[in-house]
């Protein structure tokens, strides 16, 4: 484990203390754990987006362009004339 200086507000750090003594651990615990919590948010945000974007597309024209915006509301206008 390695020691690290933290430099926060007064508020905050009278924060960590009350929230780090009404779980019964130190600010140095608490602060890791968060640090952990969020290192773990992120790798799996970060894994999940990586297998959504290398997935296969869901739809696919095959050779056929997509409609632009304008064809698709001049279809549907059309249908209401």
């Amino acid at each position: 484990m390695k020691n690290v200086t933290v430099t926060m507000d007064d508020a905050v750090a009278d924060w960590a203390r009350m929230e780090a003594a009404r779980r019964n651990t130190s600010v140095s615990r608490l602060i890791g754990e968060m640090l952990a919590d969020k290192m773990r948010h992120d790798d799996s945000y970060e894994r999940a987006m990586r297998e959504w974007l290398d997935r296969p597309p869901l739809f696919n024209s095959g050779d056929t362009p997509y409609m632009t915006r304008d064809e698709i509301y001049a279809e549907r206008l059309d249908r209401f004339r």
